[in-house]
């Protein structure tokens, strides 16, 4: 159904079907979701008759796929994977798949794994075997997606190539480099801006992409470039949370207008949207705007890890910006002076201005300042971002607050883990 807004059925209206597994549909045809609106996860049986099989390539001709479709990561980084495989050095690389999803809003990646194991492995695989890595490493930290995926691996003929390792759920043991060192047996911490991976022989993207790589494969650049736009071909996943009525995580085109995937998911009344996660961007509902990297950055905002988030008039947005600004200044590495003192002072910064105490914007404005590009991860720059742009959505709210408050409560519209 091309061009219409294609609705599977919940998985939970199926009786045999797993019933915690999050709600995913699509606008158009579905290439990562397809089958799931018919089966619960796709066996290794099931996943050929779907997708059919996958087709052999070596090194410049998965580079040209690659460089054709411009295929970027779609974690939050956005990096090309062609380029990071043109910078892998040394003989005997690795390819980890980064399915660890710390990002407490997304799902996406954990619905692939879990869901369609077989199209992730299937494009971390064929990059292996092009760059001439040995292993695929796959990093977890849900236990349910680690057993989903070694189950699949076992069921497949290459699939003794393949090692599942659960790591750390915070925020932070998500990032590339964090995630290689708790592989690697140390702790789960991001060791600096200037260490670069593919210099080590390290190849790391997320579960999306991989299974972007096997569509791409499938289908050719050609066929590839068929949806989304010719800038950016083909679909992406979103996660949608926060007041949607339909929360869950949906295949959309490249390009689609924000309007339409709201009213996919049942939140056309929302007030405020986040977009990229919590490292992301705030923004008032654009229902025109394109849904791509290049489309939300002529709004001003991010795709980012692939979140999309409501907020809607039940709640105080100024007290979920509190709530999160507090979360993320406690996922901090505490390795540098601008995550262990900057944070913490930038979220007493919103709280101040959530009770209504104007002197703490010129505070809030210098502590964003001082906290970017000079962390040694980029934990504090997305926090900072998250901030900023939610003070300046929000500038009504703070006016409502200076005299007295908005009247809502917070409840919770944002998803974050314990502080």
């Amino acid at each position: 159904m091309t061009n219409a807004l294609h609705a599977p059925r919940s998985v939970a209206e199926t009786a045999d079907i797993n019933t915690s597994y999050i709600d995913t549909w699509t606008i158009g045809t579905p290439r990562l979701l397809a089958g799931l609106d018919r089966y619960p996860t796709l066996d290794a049986r099931t996943h050929l008759a779907v997708h059919g099989p996958l087709p052999g390539a070596d090194l410049a001709k998965l580079l040209g796929l690659l460089e054709t479709a411009g295929l970027s990561g779609r974690g939050g980084a956005g990096f090309p994977l062609a380029t990071k495989i043109l910078a892998l050095q040394g003989n005997r690389p690795t390819v980890v798949v980064n399915g660890s999803e710390s990002e407490p809003a997304s799902h996406k990646d954990r619905t692939l794994l879990q869901r369609t194991p077989h199209l992730v492995l299937d494009g971390a695989l064929a990059v292996a075997t092009a760059v001439g890595a040995r292993l695929v490493k796959v990093a977890v930290h849900d236990p349910a997606v680690a057993a989903a995926v070694r189950s699949a691996s076992r069921s497949r003929p290459d699939g003794k190539r393949v090692r599942v390792q659960i790591t750390s759920g915070s925020f932070v043991a998500g990032e590339a480099r964090a995630l290689v060192r708790a592989l690697n047996g140390g702790p789960a911490l991001p060791p600096g801006r200037h260490d670069h991976l593919t210099s080590r022989g390290v190849l790391v993207a997320n579960a999306e992409t991989f299974a972007q790589t096997a569509v791409l494969l499938r289908l050719g650049s050609w066929g590839y470039g068929q949806t989304g736009t010719r800038r950016e071909p083909g679909t992406t996943l979103l996660t949608i949370g926060g007041a949607a009525g339909r929360p869950g995580v949906v295949e959309v085109p490249l390009g689609t207008p924000l309007g339409i995937v709201l009213r996919s998911a049942r939140a056309e009344n929302a007030r405020y949207l986040i977009t990229g996660g919590y490292h992301g961007t705030w923004l008032a509902p654009l229902p025109e705007a394109p849904v791509s990297r290049a489309g939300l950055a002529g709004v001003g905002a991010t795709l980012g890890a692939g979140v999309l988030l409501t907020i809607d008039a039940r709640t105080c947005a100024l007290g979920e910006l509190t709530r999160v600004s507090r979360w993320l200044a406690a996922q901090s590495a505490g390795q540098c002076g601008p995550c262990r003192f900057g944070l913490p002072a930038l979220a007493a910064d919103v709280a101040a201005l959530a009770v209504g105490n104007p002197a703490a914007a010129a505070n809030a404005k210098r502590h964003a300042t001082l906290v970017q590009g000079r962390g040694a991860c980029s934990h504090p720059d997305g926090a900072s971002r998250f901030v900023r742009t939610g003070l300046a959505v929000l500038a009504d709210e703070l006016g409502q607050h200076r005299s007295g408050g908005c009247g809502r409560p917070v409840v919770g519209q944002l998803p974050i883990g314990a502080i």
